[in-house]
């Protein structure tokens, strides 16, 4: 069995990191370097950095700074915001990133998943799918289908959560992991900051749907939902960002929850 992952994530604004409640209300969580640094230290098994507002700013990532955090860790790291072409994708690969996670520019131009999975090996090539849910009684961490008599409508959106699209998030998943995605970044746009849990039944027919990793985001606010989330929602690992950054939990205390409860860590 694979062991299952557990992901520290930095959405970066300004040069810091920062931390909202459903994608807004914003506020300071620290430098990006010396988040990543404690991460590292602290066993985590993998980094992600999201320039949260490149997409919708119109600009690229700052290289410099994902070549600082990347020099100061020892664990894989992924990027993305405001990738938009391969020689964007090409440029953070060389700034020291190990993935990049795609979103907006993917669902622009799907055949960009594909190019870069045969440029770089689709190890590298995450696809970040923020969602929401259509139909407002639903509760996103139900355990169930949705409501009684209401079957969940889960839309994807782009440029950090600013824009609806009128993709499925399912039938989204399917595509990218048949175009070349090796992983895929699932945020849960209801949930996140929430610390309510993860949505569970998104989680599940996400992982259910593809052949490939899927990271489960958005929501986590104790020990119980990591666990959750990793087997009811049968993700293959769990980003988290307020329990971290905010040291409500440490990476060493999560991992040894995990095992204690039977769930395969590194």
């Amino acid at each position: 069995m694979l062991a299952k992952r557990i992901i520290p994530c930095l959405d970066v604004k300004d040069g810091r990191v920062v931390k909202g409640i459903n994608f807004i209300n914003l506020r300071d969580a620290g430098d990006p370097v010396e988040c990543g640094l404690r991460y590292s230290e602290e066993g985590a098994d993998e980094l992600v950095f999201l320039d949260i507002t490149a997409s919708s700013d119109r600009r690229n990532i700052v290289a410099e700074m994902v070549r600082r955090v990347a020099d100061s860790i020892n664990i894989p790291f992924t990027v993305g915001g405001g990738l938009r072409n391969v020689d964007d994708i090409q440029e953070i690969l060389r700034s020291g990133a190990d993935k990049v996670s795609l979103n907006t520019s993917a669902v622009n131009d799907p055949s960009l998943v594909q190019k870069a999975a045969e440029r770089f090996g689709s190890q590298c090539i995450v696809v970040a799918i923020d969602v929401r849910r259509e139909n407002l009684g639903s509760d996103p961490s139900s355990r169930s289908s949705g409501d009684e008599g209401s079957d969940p409508k889960f839309r994807v959106y782009t440029h950090g959560g600013r824009e609806r699209t009128d993709r499925d998030a399912v039938e989204w998943a399917k595509i990218v992991a048949d175009l070349g995605a090796g992983e895929i970044l699932l945020t849960s746009m209801d949930a996140d900051g929430t610390k309510r849990g993860y949505d569970i039944d998104l989680t599940r027919r996400i992982s259910e749907a593809v052949q490939i990793p899927v990271i489960a985001s958005g929501g986590a606010g104790n020990l119980d939902h990591l666990y959750d989330g990793l087997t009811e929602g049968a993700a293959s690992a769990v980003l988290a960002a307020s329990i971290f950054h905010f040291r409500e939990v440490t990476i060493g205390q999560a991992k040894s929850y995990l095992r204690d409860r039977g769930v395969v860590v590194r």
